[in-house]
């Protein structure tokens, strides 16, 4: 079952960070979206005030399949992990690390704009109407 496991969380882990890096250009999956970045922030820094901060409960459970499977020298990072599995790059841990964060954060924001848009509320727009 290890060997199954071990491919299930490499793609399942790997098309949710690309959901949660490009969901939100589909405007139907905005709120969905959002749903997945919140889900990561509360792994990150709800139950990273137990685990340590970033700690992300699918690379744990990954981490142990792969153990079970005679891998025990991990990354502390999945996306350090992803890319040295995909390129083979053995980039700074900090690097990697801050990278992440500074794309987590950016999404955070876009996905927060974009799910609940400005509503004007029957107020005229900023933009400028020729006089009659």
């Amino acid at each position: 079952m290890d060997p199954f496991l071990n491919i299930f969380f490499f793609v399942f882990h790997t098309a949710f960070i690309l959901f949660v890096l490009l969901g939100w250009i589909w405007k139907k999956m905005r709120k969905v979206h959002l749903a997945a970045v919140l889900l990561t922030a509360f792994s990150w820094f709800g139950l990273g005030l137990f685990y340590g901060f970033g700690y992300c409960f699918c690379t744990d459970w990954h981490w142990n399949v792969r153990h079970r499977l005679g891998c025990p020298d991990m990354p502390r990072s999945y996306i350090k992990f992803l890319i040295v599995t995909v390129t083979g790059w053995d980039l700074n841990d900090g690097l990697v690390d801050a990278v992440t964060l500074g794309a987590f954060l950016g999404v955070l924001l876009l996905a927060v704009c974009l799910a609940f848009p400005k509503r004007s509320h029957g107020h005229r727009s900023c933009a400028r109407t020729p006089p009659p």
